[in-house]
């Protein structure tokens, strides 16, 4: 399955763009486990290494990593760089939830 494949759903889809030599990335890695045991099946949320995907990164003009982005049914909704906390990210996937 492709990226836009994967973004192209009615339910929110929470896109870690990443590298593997940022620290501050290191420290999503247990909130996103929190916020996907958090909100179970209402949301997707994957991980993309900006390294290995720059088409992606291109695309969505990824300037710095993390940057988070939900997209809805294949468009961006809501974006934010750098480390976000657990409750600021349930809160906005479930902005986005039906």
């Amino acid at each position: 399955m492709t990226f836009d494949e994967m973004i192209q759903t009615d339910k929110p889809v929470l896109v870690d763009f990443f590298a593997e030599w940022c620290g501050p990335c290191k420290m999503m890695a247990p909130i996103l486990k929190e916020v996907k045991t958090a909100i179970g099946d209402a949301a997707t949320i994957i991980k993309v290494d900006v390294d290995k995907n720059p088409q992606a990164s291109e695309k969505y003009q990824i300037q710095g990593v993390p940057t988070l982005i939900i997209f809805k049914q294949g468009k961006p909704v809501w974006r934010q760089s750098g480390v976000v906390q657990k409750a600021g990210l349930i809160q906005a996937i479930q902005k986005f939830t039906n």
